[in-house]
This record gives structure tokens, sequence and C-alpha cells, in this order.
């Protein structure tokens, strides 16, 4: 990298703009912004730098060197490319800070891309090289952000010593912070610009005990930029993350580096740990005072026992929150092109589980066999010749289309087709985890598919029939 990222402060230094287009409104705006002291030489100016005329000196002439007499910063934006090579040969021998606006690589200085939360700044640059993707990464941390940032900075400014008074080393500090930097209150304070009151508040917080926490995680169907930000937000901020098998590589890389990760090594038919020893787990963790994150593939509450362990933990009188995931019924099936309802084939659709508590009651398998509506079977690969069997009895026709979607939403993902009465056969070609559709939905993946031929797996590898 030749460019070395420094923060400058322009504040009343005198600068300069060579132009006077839409390239030097939109370097005058970033200038007058941060209350840089800007001269514009321009024989004339756009309707944009008119409307901003009462904040800059403009001298209505072409460009002389004398006009950088004094300067701290110079901008060549004319639409002339000599006269901007001109301006920058001058400027350099002055050693005057100089951009080129129309040849970022050979510019001293560089505009970078900026995300901002007033007094937060985000600044970031590709070289010149890729302006796209530097407007790409600001566009998307502009989502990530959250717009209360830059008032909790503030604050937290102020407070800073106060904060190191009650707790004792960084540690403490920072589980502080990811403590209540969400809290609705705090944000509602924040995003009101009541500054006293947010200070008040966190004072308040500051005498509390720390307590810890659970927050019940979504980590989606696989694909990682099915994330939630509010799950990436709560990865990032977590001190220990329990997680099954079912969570992915990609997902488990953006947990915060220091956070302790334990593998629960729940997926279908195989519990490495017990329920009972998960849920216990939890509420040890919480009760040390950590903020513990449990990621489930999917959704929590979609055949995930997520229930489950939150009656475990507010027995124990442990805080938790839930963050929902986009769950495998939604997921797969939209990558694998088939729609879960659809005006000429299905009116409804019924999520319903292939494992059963021991000893539990059966489905309702007749009105599970009834026409025009989608079936979405999780974990029912080991059950497939039951749940065909069953299905066919209660007089579902045996050529309704299926579909097994294993891996969905991922780089691996695999569909294959089939009819009802192949249902058997279709899931020992299928490998966990995977989903089973059942409807004529299904058939729509031969011509909706879109996902498999994106990423290069091939329709006739990704996508077959059985027979």
């Amino acid at each position: 990298m030749e460019h070395l990222p420094l923060f400058i402060k322009i504040q009343h230094r005198p600068c300069l703009i060579v132009g006077g287009g839409a390239v030097a409104a939109r370097k005058a705006r970033l200038l007058l912004a941060r209350g840089a002291r800007l001269t514009l030489v321009a024989p004339a100016l756009s309707g944009e730098l008119q409307a901003l005329r009462e904040r800059f000196d403009w001298l209505p002439a072409t460009f002389a060197e004398h006009h950088l007499d004094g300067q701290f910063l110079v901008v060549a934006a004319t639409d002339n490319a000599e006269v901007n090579a001109r301006i920058y040969q001058l400027a350099n021998r002055r050693g005057l800070m100089v951009n080129k606006a129309d040849d970022s690589k050979r510019s001293a200085v560089i505009f970078p891309s900026i995300v901002e939360r007033f007094p937060l700044q985000v600044a970031f640059s590709t070289g010149g090289g890729a302006p796209w993707l530097a407007r790409l990464l600001r566009a998307r941390l502009d989502v990530l952000l959250p717009r209360h940032l830059g008032a909790l900075g503030q604050v937290a400014g102020k407070l800073r010593r106060q904060v190191q008074q009650a707790f004792g080393n960084s540690d403490e500090r920072r589980r502080f912070w990811a403590r209540v930097q969400d809290e609705p209150a705090l944000k509602s304070l924040l995003q009101q610009q009541d500054q006293a009151g947010a200070e008040a508040w966190l004072r308040q917080a500051m005498t509390e005990p720390a307590a810890g926490e659970v927050i019940l995680v979504g980590a989606g169907p696989g694909d990682p930029d099915l994330l939630t930000i509010k799950a990436l937000n709560e990865l990032q901020k977590a001190d220990v993350v329990l997680f099954d098998q079912l969570v992915s590589e990609e997902i488990l890389a953006l947990i915060r580096p220091e956070a302790e990760r334990i593998s629960v090594g729940k997926k279908a038919g195989h519990h490495s740990v017990p329920q009972e020893q998960i849920n216990q787990l939890l509420v040890e963790q919480a009760q040390a005072g950590k903020r513990v994150v449990r990621l489930k593939g999917g959704d929590p509450f979609m055949f995930g026992r997520g229930a489950e362990e939150l009656q475990t933990l507010k027995a124990a009188g442990i805080r938790y929150q839930v963050v929902p995931g986009i769950t495998a019924a939604a997921g797969a099936t939209a990558y694998a092109g088939i729609p879960l309802t659809h005006r000429d084939h299905a009116q409804s659709a019924v999520f319903i589980t292939g494992h059963c508590k021991q000893d539990g009651e059966e489905p309702d398998w007749a009105a599970l066999a009834k026409g025009r509506q989608t079936l979405v079977i999780y974990m029912g690969l080991m059950r497939a010749s039951h749940i065909r069997r069953q299905l066919m009895q209660q007089g579902l026709d045996g050529a309704t289309p299926v579909a097994l979607i294993e891996r969905g939403t991922t780089a691996r993902q695999r569909v294959v087709r089939g009819e009802l009465r192949e249902l058997g056969e279709l899931a020992e070609r299928v490998e966990s985890p995977a989903l089973m559709v059942i409807g004529s939905v299904a058939a729509l993946a031969d011509s909706l598919a879109w996902f498999n031929t994106r990423t290069g797996n091939g329709s006739a590898a990704a996508i077959g029939r059985c027979g």
C-alpha cells in the first residue's frame, strides 16, 4: 500500500478545489462538513455548488498557480485531464497535499469512503483500484452499524473514568458495555438525543450487580449471508458460545475470537451431549456472570428444543433473549426453487418433524394426506419409509412429487427429486442434514431451481430423479 491512512483535522484550514462540476461538489460537501475554510476556482458553478455558495469563497476564473498560495489541501477536479495534471504537478512541487480527482492512483491524498455515526467515523479505501468495492463495503457497514452508536460513543467518552473506577479490569468493562449497549431504554434515550438521561441511565446500570445472560440465537439454514444482523452482533459480544453440529464453519468464524466455544454436538439422531446436560451448561455459564450465546441451526423455536432450554433458564432465574433465524423450511426450499405455497398447487404449508419424542403420539396422517398443501418434514430421513406408508394408506397419491434437499443453502446443496412411492429409496441417496418436501410444488424445482446452477454444482449432479 502506497497510502498511509490518517485522520487529519481540517477544521479552519485553507483548502482549494479547482472545478465547478459534480465531482467538485462531492469534495466540497466533505470538506465543508468538517469545517474547512474552502476556496473554489471555476469559471462557473453547478446547481449543487450554487446551493452551497454562501459557505465558500468563489473565484470565477481559470486556474493560475498563485491560487495555490497559502493552501493546506488542493483538489484538482476539473473536466480537463491536462489541467488536473498541471495542478497536481505545481501543488506537489510546493509540498502541498493534493488530490487528483480523475486519477486517484497518482494522488498524494485519497478521499476514502466514509461511514459516519458522529463522532465515530469509519473510513476505508481500495487505493483507487476498485471504487465499486469501496461503495459496496460502505453500504454494508452503513447497515451493520446501529444509528445510535455515535451518540453512545459520546456518552461513553464522558463516563470513561467512572466506568474504569466501577469495573476493575478490561474484561469486566467489556462485559458491561456488551450488556448495556443494546438495551431498549438506553437506545431510546440516545435516539431522542437525551444525553443527560442516557448518562443517568448508565450510572445506574454501573451500580447494578453484573448478571449472566443467555441469548438463544438462530444461525439460519447454513449460508452465512442469511445470518441476521442481530445474530452477528450477539456473536461478537459473547463470552461463550454453545453450538450444534448443524452450524457451519463459516458462521462459527464470525464468533468473537476471544470467546470460549463449546460444541454440544446436537444433530438429528445423534446427541453427543444430552439435552439435560446442555440445559445445565447454560445455567452454569450464566450463573458465572457470562454472556452466553446458544447457537442453533435454523430458527431456535422450530423443532430446535429452544423453548425447553428457556424453561430451564426461567426456572433458574436467568435472563434470556431470543434472536430468531431463517428456518430451513423457508431457506432451503427457496434455494431449491420450491415455493411453499402456489395458487395452482398449495394454499397452505405444514411443518412437521419426523423425529418424535420417545413414546410420542403419531401425527394426524389423515390430515397430512389431504391435497393442495405442502408438507415440510424436518429430520425425516430415518423414517422415510414409514412416512411414505402412512401417507399412502391415508389416500395420498403415490405419484405426488417429493424433494429431498441436502445441506440446503450451502455450496454443497443437493436436491433429489422423485415421487412419494419412491421416498424410502430417495432417502437412502441423501445425507443428513436434509429437508423433505412433499406436494406438487416440489415438481417446480425442475423449472425454478437457481442456486445450484449459479454455484457451479451443475443441475445434472444436483437435481435428479430416482429410478
